[in-house]
Protein backbone atom coordinates (compact mmCIF):
# COMPACT_ATOMS: atom_id res chain seq x y z
CA UNK A 1 0.00 0.00 0.00
CA UNK A 2 1.05 3.47 -0.86
CA UNK A 3 1.58 5.47 2.09
CA UNK A 4 -0.06 8.62 2.34
CA UNK A 5 1.95 12.15 1.52
CA UNK A 6 2.32 15.06 3.42
CA UNK A 7 -0.73 17.60 2.97
CA UNK A 8 0.51 21.19 1.64
CA UNK A 9 -1.39 23.99 2.21
CA UNK A 10 -0.53 26.96 -0.01
CA UNK A 11 -1.04 29.60 -2.14
CA UNK A 12 0.59 30.20 -4.97
CA UNK A 13 1.77 33.53 -5.06
CA UNK A 14 2.10 34.21 -0.96
CA UNK A 15 5.98 34.58 -0.57
CA UNK A 16 5.72 32.74 2.09
CA UNK A 17 4.12 29.62 0.27
CA UNK A 18 6.53 29.99 -2.37
CA UNK A 19 9.70 29.63 -0.13
CA UNK A 20 7.88 26.62 1.79
CA UNK A 21 7.30 24.76 -2.16
CA UNK A 22 11.04 25.52 -2.94
CA UNK A 23 12.67 23.89 -0.29
CA UNK A 24 10.14 20.79 -0.75
CA UNK A 25 10.76 20.88 -4.68
CA UNK A 26 14.50 21.02 -4.02
CA UNK A 27 14.36 18.15 -0.75
CA UNK A 28 13.29 16.08 -3.67
CA UNK A 29 10.23 15.11 -1.55
CA UNK A 30 6.33 15.03 -2.88
CA UNK A 31 3.25 16.35 -0.83
CA UNK A 32 0.12 16.71 -1.40
CA UNK A 33 -1.05 20.27 -2.66
CA UNK A 34 -3.84 22.06 -1.67
CA UNK A 35 -4.16 24.91 -3.32
CA UNK A 36 -6.69 27.56 -1.36
CA UNK A 37 -8.60 30.90 -2.12
CA UNK A 38 -7.77 33.35 0.59
CA UNK A 39 -11.09 34.59 0.56
CA UNK A 40 -12.77 30.68 1.33
CA UNK A 41 -10.38 28.94 3.10
CA UNK A 42 -11.25 25.46 3.76
CA UNK A 43 -12.38 24.54 7.13
CA UNK A 44 -9.47 21.10 6.93
CA UNK A 45 -7.13 24.18 6.96
CA UNK A 46 -8.65 26.15 9.40
CA UNK A 47 -9.16 22.80 11.63
CA UNK A 48 -5.39 22.19 11.65
CA UNK A 49 -3.97 25.74 11.93
CA UNK A 50 -6.14 28.03 13.19
CA UNK A 51 -3.73 30.75 12.53
CA UNK A 52 -5.01 30.90 8.98
CA UNK A 53 -2.38 31.65 7.23
CA UNK A 54 -0.51 29.28 4.45
CA UNK A 55 2.05 27.68 4.26
CA UNK A 56 0.28 24.71 6.98
CA UNK A 57 1.69 21.33 6.38
CA UNK A 58 0.04 18.48 7.87
CA UNK A 59 2.09 14.91 8.35
CA UNK A 60 0.55 11.40 8.05
CA UNK A 61 0.94 11.33 11.63
CA UNK A 62 -0.75 14.40 12.13
CA UNK A 63 2.04 16.44 13.13
CA UNK A 64 1.14 20.26 11.86
CA UNK A 65 4.05 22.64 10.65
CA UNK A 66 2.31 25.97 10.13
CA UNK A 67 5.11 27.87 9.74
CA UNK A 68 7.35 28.53 6.33
CA UNK A 69 10.53 28.62 7.69
CA UNK A 70 9.62 25.46 10.10
CA UNK A 71 8.63 23.73 6.79
CA UNK A 72 11.60 24.71 5.17
CA UNK A 73 13.85 23.11 7.84
CA UNK A 74 11.52 19.62 8.04
CA UNK A 75 11.70 18.95 3.99
CA UNK A 76 15.88 20.15 4.48
CA UNK A 77 16.81 18.22 7.57
CA UNK A 78 15.24 15.08 5.62
CA UNK A 79 17.57 15.90 2.36
CA UNK A 80 19.83 19.30 1.68
CA UNK A 81 20.86 17.67 -1.76
CA UNK A 82 23.00 21.07 -2.12
CA UNK A 83 24.09 21.83 1.69
CA UNK A 84 21.71 25.09 2.14
CA UNK A 85 21.63 24.72 5.75
CA UNK A 86 25.52 24.50 6.08
CA UNK A 87 26.07 27.10 3.63
CA UNK A 88 25.62 29.84 6.16
CA UNK A 89 23.83 31.35 9.37
CA UNK A 90 20.93 32.77 7.70
CA UNK A 91 19.40 33.83 11.21
CA UNK A 92 20.08 37.78 10.64
CA UNK A 93 19.15 38.10 7.27
CA UNK A 94 15.37 36.54 7.49
CA UNK A 95 14.78 38.25 10.62
CA UNK A 96 15.49 41.87 8.55
CA UNK A 97 14.06 40.08 5.73
CA UNK A 98 11.00 38.90 8.06
CA UNK A 99 10.14 41.62 10.15
CA UNK A 100 12.03 44.91 8.77
CA UNK A 101 11.68 44.27 4.87
CA UNK A 102 8.51 42.91 5.25
CA UNK A 103 7.39 45.83 7.61
CA UNK A 104 8.17 48.35 5.07
CA UNK A 105 6.77 46.63 1.52
CA UNK A 106 3.86 46.16 3.37
CA UNK A 107 2.87 49.86 3.88
CA UNK A 108 4.59 50.72 0.56
CA UNK A 109 3.11 48.05 -1.55
CA UNK A 110 -0.54 48.29 -0.31
CA UNK A 111 -0.48 51.89 0.78
CA UNK A 112 -3.99 52.16 0.62
CA UNK A 113 -4.28 49.65 4.16
CA UNK A 114 -2.26 52.04 5.51
CA UNK A 115 -3.70 55.72 5.70
CA UNK A 116 -1.63 56.64 8.38
CA UNK A 117 1.54 55.67 7.11
CA UNK A 118 3.97 57.61 4.32
CA UNK A 119 4.61 54.91 1.52
CA UNK A 120 7.27 57.08 0.36
CA UNK A 121 9.29 56.82 3.62
CA UNK A 122 8.45 52.77 3.91
CA UNK A 123 9.83 53.12 -0.03
CA UNK A 124 12.98 54.34 0.79
CA UNK A 125 13.39 52.17 4.12
CA UNK A 126 12.86 49.36 2.48
CA UNK A 127 15.17 50.29 -0.46
CA UNK A 128 18.23 50.58 1.53
CA UNK A 129 17.80 46.82 2.77
CA UNK A 130 17.62 45.99 -0.37
CA UNK A 131 20.89 47.77 -1.64
CA UNK A 132 22.89 46.43 1.87
CA UNK A 133 21.75 42.56 0.89
CA UNK A 134 22.95 44.12 -2.99
CA UNK A 135 26.31 45.03 -1.76
CA UNK A 136 26.77 41.54 -0.02
CA UNK A 137 25.50 39.76 -3.17
CA UNK A 138 27.97 41.77 -4.98
CA UNK A 139 31.01 40.88 -3.27
CA UNK A 140 30.41 36.74 -3.36
CA UNK A 141 27.93 35.93 -5.55
CA UNK A 142 25.08 35.14 -2.87
CA UNK A 143 24.02 36.28 -0.18
CA UNK A 144 25.83 34.23 2.46
CA UNK A 145 29.30 33.66 0.08
CA UNK A 146 29.98 32.32 -3.39
CA UNK A 147 27.00 29.33 -2.82
CA UNK A 148 23.11 29.33 -2.52
CA UNK A 149 22.56 29.28 1.54
CA UNK A 150 19.29 29.12 3.24
CA UNK A 151 18.81 33.00 3.01
CA UNK A 152 18.61 33.14 -0.35
CA UNK A 153 15.79 30.63 -0.46
CA UNK A 154 14.34 32.16 2.07
CA UNK A 155 14.98 35.66 1.11
CA UNK A 156 14.42 35.94 -2.91
CA UNK A 157 10.26 35.35 -3.14
CA UNK A 158 9.98 38.64 -1.07
CA UNK A 159 12.03 40.58 -3.20
CA UNK A 160 10.37 39.16 -5.99
CA UNK A 161 7.13 40.89 -4.38
CA UNK A 162 9.31 44.45 -4.12
CA UNK A 163 9.98 44.38 -7.52
CA UNK A 164 6.32 44.05 -8.71
CA UNK A 165 5.27 46.66 -6.64
CA UNK A 166 7.64 49.16 -8.33
CA UNK A 167 9.60 47.08 -11.48
CA UNK A 168 10.66 50.86 -13.17
CA UNK A 169 12.94 51.61 -9.93
CA UNK A 170 14.19 48.72 -9.06
CA UNK A 171 15.61 47.64 -12.69
CA UNK A 172 16.93 51.42 -12.69
CA UNK A 173 18.21 51.43 -9.83
CA UNK A 174 22.44 51.49 -10.07
CA UNK A 175 22.48 50.40 -6.44
CA UNK A 176 20.28 46.85 -7.11
CA UNK A 177 22.52 45.60 -10.43
CA UNK A 178 23.59 42.34 -8.43
CA UNK A 179 20.80 42.08 -6.41
CA UNK A 180 18.60 42.02 -9.92
CA UNK A 181 21.19 39.48 -11.24
CA UNK A 182 20.55 37.31 -7.99
CA UNK A 183 16.70 37.93 -8.38
CA UNK A 184 17.00 36.74 -12.43
CA UNK A 185 18.98 33.92 -11.53
CA UNK A 186 15.43 32.49 -9.34
CA UNK A 187 13.18 33.57 -11.42
CA UNK A 188 15.33 31.95 -14.81
CA UNK A 189 15.64 28.73 -13.73
CA UNK A 190 13.74 25.56 -14.54
CA UNK A 191 12.70 24.73 -11.41
CA UNK A 192 10.70 28.53 -11.12
CA UNK A 193 7.99 27.18 -13.71
CA UNK A 194 7.06 23.93 -11.54
CA UNK A 195 7.28 26.09 -8.30
CA UNK A 196 4.84 28.35 -9.59
CA UNK A 197 2.77 26.02 -11.34
CA UNK A 198 -1.02 26.74 -11.46
CA UNK A 199 -3.50 24.51 -10.13
CA UNK A 200 -7.20 25.05 -8.79
CA UNK A 201 -8.13 25.87 -5.53
CA UNK A 202 -8.86 22.55 -3.50
CA UNK A 203 -11.78 21.02 -2.16
CA UNK A 204 -12.83 17.93 -0.39
CA UNK A 205 -14.04 16.28 -3.10
CA UNK A 206 -10.96 16.46 -5.77
CA UNK A 207 -8.48 13.58 -5.62
CA UNK A 208 -4.75 14.20 -4.37
CA UNK A 209 -2.46 16.21 -6.59
CA UNK A 210 1.18 15.86 -5.95
CA UNK A 211 3.87 18.69 -5.93
CA UNK A 212 5.56 19.14 -8.18
CA UNK A 213 2.82 18.92 -10.48
CA UNK A 214 4.90 17.15 -12.82
CA UNK A 215 6.32 14.75 -10.47
CA UNK A 216 5.42 11.22 -9.58
CA UNK A 217 6.66 8.25 -7.08
CA UNK A 218 9.50 5.58 -8.02
CA UNK A 219 8.28 2.10 -7.60
CA UNK A 220 10.56 0.00 -5.32
CA UNK A 221 9.96 -3.11 -7.24
CA UNK A 222 12.00 -2.58 -9.63
CA UNK A 223 15.78 -1.82 -9.96
CA UNK A 224 17.25 1.66 -11.12
CA UNK A 225 20.60 2.21 -13.14
CA UNK A 226 23.09 4.57 -13.53
CA UNK A 227 25.94 5.03 -15.73
CA UNK A 228 28.94 6.23 -14.12
CA UNK A 229 32.77 6.86 -15.76
CA UNK A 230 34.92 4.23 -14.22
CA UNK A 231 37.26 6.38 -12.13
CA UNK A 232 33.68 7.90 -10.03
CA UNK A 233 32.74 4.65 -9.15
CA UNK A 234 36.21 3.58 -8.00
CA UNK A 235 36.45 6.91 -5.86
CA UNK A 236 32.74 6.12 -4.25
CA UNK A 237 34.32 2.56 -3.06
CA UNK A 238 37.17 3.91 -1.20
CA UNK A 239 34.49 6.49 0.67
CA UNK A 240 31.63 4.35 0.73
CA UNK A 241 29.43 6.75 -1.50
CA UNK A 242 28.67 7.94 -5.06
CA UNK A 243 28.24 11.62 -5.21
CA UNK A 244 28.33 12.29 -8.46
CA UNK A 245 24.77 13.34 -11.17
CA UNK A 246 25.76 12.70 -14.14
CA UNK A 247 28.76 13.08 -16.55
CA UNK A 248 31.29 16.20 -14.72
CA UNK A 249 28.48 17.28 -12.27
CA UNK A 250 28.72 16.89 -8.98
CA UNK A 251 25.23 15.93 -6.46
CA UNK A 252 25.84 19.52 -4.92
CA UNK A 253 25.74 21.18 -8.33
CA UNK A 254 22.83 19.66 -9.35
CA UNK A 255 20.65 18.74 -6.61
CA UNK A 256 20.54 15.27 -7.54
CA UNK A 257 21.66 12.06 -8.68
CA UNK A 258 20.66 10.87 -12.45
CA UNK A 259 19.06 7.55 -12.97
CA UNK A 260 17.31 5.34 -15.01
CA UNK A 261 14.93 2.84 -15.59
CA UNK A 262 16.32 -0.54 -18.15
CA UNK A 263 14.94 0.98 -21.00
CA UNK A 264 16.42 3.97 -20.31
CA UNK A 265 19.86 3.30 -20.10
CA UNK A 266 20.95 2.38 -23.71
CA UNK A 267 19.57 6.05 -24.83
CA UNK A 268 21.44 7.72 -21.78
CA UNK A 269 24.74 5.98 -22.75
CA UNK A 270 24.41 7.16 -26.94
CA UNK A 271 23.52 10.73 -25.66
CA UNK A 272 26.07 11.25 -22.98
CA UNK A 273 28.48 8.58 -22.59
CA UNK A 274 29.28 7.31 -25.65
CA UNK A 275 32.75 8.80 -25.92
CA UNK A 276 33.29 8.66 -22.17
CA UNK A 277 36.07 6.31 -22.11
CA UNK A 278 35.79 3.54 -19.54
CA UNK A 279 31.96 3.36 -18.12
CA UNK A 280 30.06 1.42 -14.92
CA UNK A 281 26.73 0.87 -15.59
CA UNK A 282 25.38 0.69 -11.79
CA UNK A 283 22.21 -1.53 -11.00
CA UNK A 284 20.65 -0.08 -7.73
CA UNK A 285 18.26 -1.40 -5.30
CA UNK A 286 15.58 1.25 -4.63
CA UNK A 287 14.77 -0.21 -1.28
CA UNK A 288 18.25 0.00 0.32
CA UNK A 289 18.32 4.12 -0.41
CA UNK A 290 17.69 6.52 2.23
CA UNK A 291 17.31 9.79 0.51
CA UNK A 292 14.10 10.71 -1.51
CA UNK A 293 13.50 9.42 -4.74
CA UNK A 294 11.30 11.35 -7.30
CA UNK A 295 10.17 10.31 -10.75
CA UNK A 296 11.12 14.03 -12.40
CA UNK A 297 9.69 15.36 -15.85
CA UNK A 298 12.39 16.90 -17.64
CA UNK A 299 12.62 19.44 -20.58
CA UNK A 300 12.07 16.86 -22.99
CA UNK A 301 8.98 15.45 -21.82
CA UNK A 302 10.29 12.26 -20.42
CA UNK A 303 10.30 11.37 -16.77
CA UNK A 304 13.10 10.00 -15.09
CA UNK A 305 13.90 9.08 -11.66
CA UNK A 306 16.31 10.96 -9.55
CA UNK A 307 17.73 10.70 -6.10
CA UNK A 308 18.03 13.25 -3.70
CA UNK A 309 21.05 12.75 -1.91
CA UNK A 310 23.94 10.33 -1.83
CA UNK A 311 24.14 6.86 -3.53
CA UNK A 312 25.38 4.20 -0.88
CA UNK A 313 27.58 1.67 -2.39
CA UNK A 314 25.23 -0.33 -0.35
CA UNK A 315 22.60 -0.15 -2.42
CA UNK A 316 24.44 -1.10 -5.84
CA UNK A 317 23.70 -4.21 -5.95
CA UNK A 318 25.46 -5.08 -9.59
CA UNK A 319 28.09 -3.75 -11.64
CA UNK A 320 27.57 -4.12 -15.07
CA UNK A 321 30.49 -3.61 -17.49
CA UNK A 322 28.61 -4.47 -21.11
CA UNK A 323 25.52 -2.59 -21.22
CA UNK A 324 24.21 -4.83 -23.63
CA UNK A 325 23.72 -8.05 -21.68
CA UNK A 326 21.87 -5.74 -18.74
Amino acid sequence: MTKPHPVLYSFRRCPYAMRARGAVLASGLLVELREIELKRKPNEMLEASAKGTVPVLVCPDGTVIDESLDVMHWALTQSDPQNWLTAGDATDLIAENDGPLKHHLDRFKYSDRYPDCRADEHREAGLGILRRWSALIAQHGWLLGDRLSLADAALWPFVRQWRIADPQAFDADPLLVALRIWLNRFMEDPAFARLMWRTEPWSPEDGPQLFPADASVVPMDQPLFHLALEQDWLHAQSSGAYTVSTRGLSLAEVGFIHLSWREQVIDTFERFYADAGPIRLLEIDPQLLRSPLRADSIPTGSVFPHLYGPLPVTAVVDVHHDLDKV
